[in-house]
């Protein structure tokens, strides 16, 4: 999936990130602000989990929302 559409829609994705990952709070929400970069730098924090494991994750994410 292309992510500038998931960039594009922010607001309604925002909830399935939350979903997705709960540790996320509004405030990393506003940071991300559709960003993937910023979304994995987040859950790399929150999660504690590393950057490769992070893009893994956002690959499966993507790959749901595409669905």
């Amino acid at each position: 999936m292309n992510w500038d559409r998931i960039e594009g829609n922010w607001k309604q994705t925002k909830g399935r990130i939350r979903e997705q990952w709960g540790k996320l709070t509004d405030d990393d929400l506003k940071v991300i602000d559709g960003k993937r970069q910023q979304l994995a730098g987040k859950i790399q924090h929150a999660y504690g989990v590393s950057k490769d494991e992070a893009e893994k994750q956002l690959s499966r994410f993507d790959s749901r929302y595409n669905d």
